[in-house]
């Protein structure tokens, strides 16, 4: 996938406000170790007390290490997203097993119902014992990949941009987000540290809530972290003046009204980004899309995304 977008309109023109993480940006340690405790939940009953006898017990009674091959196969039609993270499971459980994409077939790309997606070949019962790991990884991700596909075709032809947020599973959220980016959405901010975003209860804690306070709370920002973007929500009209005279790079329009949202884009202009957050649905995406916003958020991307049905079919 590509890696940045869109910057700032004429205020910070070197900074971008939108990612989309790559496969290769992700940590390899930070997958492993999330590998690993999902090897041991279904190994050892991590979070539990030490089972008596752990491991795959049904496995390890039936099967012999004999060779063998299965095929994920796509129940439905989907947007890929997982392929390279399957051989690190796989080597997680064993380190025989050999897993290879279809011919073609890669991260982000969208499928019909039936189609292949990888072949894993190695012993049976190392195969038994990560089958559902496996799959539970690839559906999930899959499943986010591919509702972002859904939310970023009912922007059609619209120049205004999905992101994410921060609602994401705890301990998956580079995944999440990386799955986002495969079916075509954008990434908003990573975490707490990579950008200045004063939220409603960041101004009413620091009890600036309109006129020049406001607009102190986003100097005050932009004085402790001069070199990070300066997000700062509103939500209402007569908050952005003082949010725009202060220098704040983006404007995020918090449950608008769409005509509100309409005027809100004209008194920002071009002297900030524009992000509307707040009641996003699939259905209302289209009208939010020809108002002219840069950057649309929602959390439903992540966490209202059904898993993808993907299958493993013993050959």
């Amino acid at each position: 996938m590509s890696s940045r977008t869109k910057s700032v309109p004429s205020i910070k023109p070197a900074v971008a406000f939108a990612q989309r993480l790559a496969w290769a940006e992700l940590d390899p340690a930070y997958l492993r170790q999330i590998i690993t405790l999902a090897r041991e939940e279904d190994l050892a009953g991590a979070g539990l007390a030490r089972p008596v006898t752990p491991g795959d017990v049904t496995t390890s009674a039936l099967v012999s290490d004999a060779p063998a091959r299965a095929d994920f196969v796509a129940r439905q039609p989907l947007t890929v997203c997982g392929l390279p993270l399957l051989p690190l499971i796989f080597e997680s459980f064993g380190s025989k097993c050999v897993v290879k994409p279809a011919p073609g077939r890669v991260d982000g790309q969208t499928v019909a119902k039936g189609a292949v997606l990888a072949t894993v070949t190695g012993p049976a019962a190392t195969l038994l014992k990560t089958e559902r790991t496996a799959l539970n990884f690839f559906q999930k991700l899959s499943g986010v990949a591919t509702q972002t596909t859904r939310y970023v075709a009912a922007l059609s032809s619209s120049t205004t941009k999905l992101l994410d947020t921060r609602k994401t599973t705890p301990g998956f959220r580079m995944l999440e987000k990386y799955a986002v980016a495969c079916g075509g959405g954008w990434n908003h901010r990573l975490g707490l540290f990579d950008r200045v975003l004063i939220k409603d209860n960041h101004l009413a804690a620091a009890h600036a809530t309109a006129g020049e306070r406001l607009a102190a709370a986003v100097r005050q920002a932009r004085a402790r972290h001069p070199k990070l973007l300066i997000e700062c929500e509103v939500d209402e009209l007569a908050q952005i003046p003082p949010v725009l005279e202060a220098g704040a790079d983006v404007v995020l329009l918090d449950n608008f009204a769409p005509v509100d949202l309409v005027k809100a884009v004209a008194l920002v202009g071009q002297r900030a980004c524009t992000e509307a957050s707040g009641g996003v649905t699939l259905e209302y995406l289209p009208e939010l899309g020809r108002i002219g916003l840069d950057f649309i958020s929602c959390g439903a991307l992540v966490h209202h995304a059904p898993w993808a049905d993907i299958g493993l079919d013993w050959q």
